[in-house]
């Protein structure tokens, strides 16, 4: 069934899993793609509703120089507190789905098939079932552990220490793929990667 007369696609993966560039290839293919974390970025910058309501709750401690919200200073607050956490997201949660939806219904006018960027979605995905986000699919970006624990220590050069809390941090990656409707493996080379993502492309038509 579609939602919003278009088919609405989730693509996930774990960290260093090189979702990012299946994006960017999606988006050169032609295809409208929501980006989760840039909504939820705008909708905190200076002087929109939901900065004002942060401000409000957090206090001006938390501003940088420039008026904006040092997002470390914040999740270091919310890092230490639950119920911190929780007042921060019942603000932001709001407007973050609200400019989703807004986006789904704008993009859906003239394109039968938009894809939603969703680093977390199945850590948080009972938010996307509560604010009525329906998935047609959802597709995750693949690696083994052992590469993916390989290319996150050399993209952000730290220890396999820091690398393995990093990971452990989110869902499993072999978890993520048991959920998921389609698997994209990104181990190979780039020709690989576009080689599957032109077929899973191609059975949308």
């Amino acid at each position: 069934m579609k939602q919003n007369n278009c088919i609405l696609i989730g693509l996930t993966g774990g960290i260093s899993s090189g979702k990012s560039t299946v994006s960017h290839i999606i988006k050169e293919k032609g295809y409208p793609l929501i980006d989760a974390d840039k909504i939820a970025r705008e909708v905190v910058e200076i002087n929109k509703p939901a900065y004002t309501e942060i401000v409000k709750e957090f206090g001006e401690e938390i501003l940088l120089k420039n008026k904006s919200i040092n997002r470390k200073e914040l999740g270091n607050i919310i890092f230490m507190d639950r119920i911190s956490k929780e007042k921060l997201e019942s603000i932001i949660h709001p407007y973050i789905f609200q400019e989703i939806k807004n986006e789904i219904d704008k993009l859906s006018i003239y394109n039968p098939t938009i894809f939603l960027d969703i680093p977390l979605l199945f850590e948080q995905y009972e938010l996307w079932k509560e604010y009525d986000i329906k998935f047609n699919e959802i597709w995750v970006v693949y690696l083994d552990k052992a590469t993916q624990l390989d290319r996150l220590m050399k993209r952000d050069s730290i220890s396999k220490e820091e690398a393995l809390r990093k990971m452990e941090s989110q869902m499993d990656i072999e978890i993520k793929k048991a959920k998921s409707s389609k698997t994209i493996d990104n181990s190979g080379d780039m020709k690989f990667l576009e080689k599957q993502i032109d077929k899973l492309l191609e059975k949308l038509i």
